[in-house]
């Protein structure tokens, strides 16, 4: 099982956002320091079209063998993309991987054994796919849609009924994703009829996207260490 980071140096939601100091390291440095821990992962490789990001992968002991084409760095570049220009890349090398967990930098609140929890379902369950996942923080069944005009369009909102009697619905997290890489180049999607999920709590499960985002997480990640040390 290889760990493939992706890694761009343009963010516009929050510029440079990869390389900022994160409880002081970069913010990607936990996510390898992560695989690193992990007994599931075998080799951590970074794509990036930026060399301080680069740099910074190598000093916390991944690989960046080769950099990412400009055309796979840009806004309207897919994640999709860019795996398979890393999986064919690691064919060209002579080492193909049967499945590859892909891990997002902006998860920085993501443990070694999230990984591994993951990787268990997807060994014991022989699964093309395992996605991260956590719960809705309130009811989707609750959801309204607010028109142009303004006027509130409902489905449920009122009398969709207590919390505690609704069917509990789930979101990716953005967290861990694990392939096997058959099912990922032949899927439209990154889940199918043998897909499973790896639940994570709120509190693992912010995606950093803005500045908001990026203050709540270290908040987060602040208290919990002040909880594991006391």
């Amino acid at each position: 099982m290889i760990a493939i980071i992706t890694a761009r140096g343009g963010s516009k939601g929050l510029p440079r956002k990869n390389v900022l100091p994160f409880c002081g390291k970069p913010l990607i440095a936990h996510t390898i320091e992560a695989a690193k821990n992990s007994s599931a992962i075998d080799r951590i490789i970074v794509s990036t079209d930026d060399e301080e990001i680069a740099d910074i992968s190598r000093e916390f002991g991944a690989e960046v063998p080769f950099m990412r084409p400009a055309e796979l760095a840009s806004d309207t570049a897919s994640s999709r993309d860019v795996i398979l220009h890393t999986l064919l890349f690691l064919e060209a090398e002579g080492r193909p991987v049967d499945a590859f967990c892909l891990l997002q930098p902006t998860s920085p609140l993501r443990t070694s054994a999230d990984i591994d929890g993951a990787y268990r379902i997807f060994q014991e369950k022989n699964a093309d796919s395992v996605l991260s996942i956590t719960p809705y923080d309130h009811p989707v069944q609750w959801a309204v849609e607010l028109q142009n005009n303004g006027i509130l369009r409902s489905s449920g909102y009122g009398k969709a009924g207590r919390r505690q009697d609704l069917i509990e619905y789930y979101r990716p997290n953005g967290a861990v994703y694990m392939f096997r890489t058959e099912f990922f180049k032949n899927s439209v999607g990154y889940v199918g009829v043998n897909s499973y999920g790896y639940i994570m709590p709120p509190e693992r499960s912010v995606d950093i996207d803005t500045q908001l985002d990026f203050v709540v997480a270290e908040t987060i990640a602040h208290y919990l260490q002040r909880e594991i040390h006391g």
